[in-house]
């Protein structure tokens, strides 16, 4: 609300503004998942409608076919119906502050995992449905594993 305030006060006087609402980022982030959230920007809500720029044509071509999806997400994170409409428009995407920076999927990995690690993991993770959050959670155990790996391989020597 202030931040609307504040954007049409300084864009009536010529001054450019740029705000980012980290709450709504964070809550997109989590809806839409990493690789999406790379290529988009939210950057308001006004009546229910939420604003999202995206990085080229392509990607907003197919995110009009995921609409739905997304907003029954975003409002089942909320815990109510906050978000009604999704507007996408094709604009540049900044690129994330140096100190967020994620290893992207696939990176390598330092300490291999045991056979009993791998299927620790693969059985705490065979009851989850959805395939987004299963990778999600695979790559944050499987760093976490070999990160304590490599620790027990320090103390060791």
């Amino acid at each position: 609300m202030i931040g609307e305030i504040l954007q049409k006060f300084l864009k009536k006087r010529n001054i450019p503004y740029t705000s980012t609402d980290r709450r709504l980022v964070d809550l997109w982030t989590r809806a839409v998942g990493p690789q999406i959230a790379a290529r988009t920007l939210p950057e308001t809500v006004k009546r229910g409608g939420l604003y999202v720029r995206v990085s080229d044509p392509a990607w907003l071509h197919q995110l009009q076919f995921m609409k739905e999806e997304i907003l029954l997400k975003m409002n089942e994170l909320t815990g109510k119906e906050e978000f009604r409409r999704l507007f996408f428009s094709i604009g540049e995407i900044p690129a994330p502050p140096p100190d967020v920076a994620v290893p992207p999927p696939g990176a390598p990995i330092v300490t291999p995992l045991r056979k009993r690690d791998r299927e620790m993991i693969r059985e705490s993770l065979a009851a989850l449905r959805d395939p987004e959050l299963r990778e999600i959670l695979e790559r944050v155990m499987v760093r976490e594993i070999s990160r304590r790996r490599e620790r027990e391989k320090r103390t060791d020597l």
